[in-house]
């Protein structure tokens, strides 16, 4: 009782230091958010500098914020090829198709394991995942895809890659959070299984198809390596990604010095180096996936934390 009797209180905060506590937490929060912003977004915006600086004037550094000698040179050389155009179609084309299909299939496949009365959903969930961990190699994948009639066609960029098994499981977490009454009130109402899939179970899971949708849209845009490997010979079925690099690839074989020439469309001299088209390409690459992003934001963040809530 004595030593319960003298041992000291704890102190109470007042009003005013607990105000005081507040304030230095927000100052510190604003703080370390703008030196993060800065970190951020200080490349994207040096890089759009050096793509708006003459090349010539570039080579000599010292560029942050703001080009020091506008010019639009440099997207003149990248967009001077007729190509270009055709192979941005083309991108447009494997990104929306690529992007609508893989989300459906992911989506059905992911509601079939994750019903419980379905017998092989573990069996088939494994072999999913084993595929994450093997792969066959890049010549036993071409002759794959040289003996299903792929080569040279716009369909190799859709149909191998229609599963993706990261965005599977996170499709198939999501769907496991659903309430079971909602599916079990549909059976009920005799509703089979294709009708529960697209009335109840895919409209609940928009946003975590919005986030596969937006990582698969990025791949798709991004993408060149398999133009290079299976479509490289036919210019028809190019694409954005892919006629960057091989511009990329010329600036760089073509000039022994740190800057190269070309002629644009109406036959004069276009200076341009190769820092200063990898910068243009960096933005004509980043600007459609910078768009469509904030869009699409709300539901990236609510499907990654739903659906990363189960493995």
């Amino acid at each position: 009782m004595a030593n319960s009797a003298s041992a000291p209180k704890p102190r109470r905060l007042s009003r005013r230091d607990s105000s005081l506590g507040d304030k230095i937490f927000d100052i510190c929060n604003y703080v370390l958010l703008t030196c993060l912003m800065i970190v951020t977004l200080y490349p994207f915006l040096n890089t759009l500098a050096v793509s708006l600086n003459a090349a010539s004037d570039s080579i000599k550094g010292g560029i942050h914020l703001l080009p020091r000698d506008f010019s639009l040179e440099n997207y003149k050389y990248v967009f001077r090829e007729n190509t270009i155009f055709t192979a941005t179609t083309i991108s447009v084309l494997r990104t929306v198709i690529g992007t609508i299909v893989t989300v459906f299939a992911s989506a059905m496949v992911a509601y079939t394991i994750s019903r419980p009365e379905y017998v092989l959903r573990k069996f088939i969930t494994i072999a999913f995942i084993i595929t994450m961990y093997i792969n066959g190699g890049l010549i036993p994948n071409y002759l794959l895809i040289r003996d299903l009639g792929l080569i040279n066609n716009f369909w190799v960029y859709i149909l191998p890659g229609i599963i993706g098994v990261f965005n599977l499981i996170i499709i198939r977490s999501f769907i496991e959070q659903l309430p079971e009454s909602v599916i079990e009130s549909a059976r009920i109402d005799g509703a089979g299984d294709f009708r529960t899939f697209f009335n109840i179970v895919f409209p609940l899971c928009l946003p975590v198809l919005a986030t596969v949708a937006l990582f698969t849209a990025v791949y798709q845009w991004n993408s060149w390596f398999d133009v290079f490997l299976y479509n490289s010979s036919n210019v028809e079925l190019s694409t954005l990604q892919y006629e960057l690099q091989k511009i990329l690839q010329n600036s760089n074989t073509t000039s022994s010095a740190e800057s190269a020439f070309a002629n644009s469309a109406n036959g004069s001299a276009i200076k341009v180096s190769p820092l200063s088209i990898r910068a243009t390409m960096t933005i004509v690459a980043a600007v459609p996936m910078i768009i469509i992003y904030p869009f699409l934001q709300k539901y990236f963040v609510k499907g990654m934390t739903v659906g990363g809530v189960k493995g």
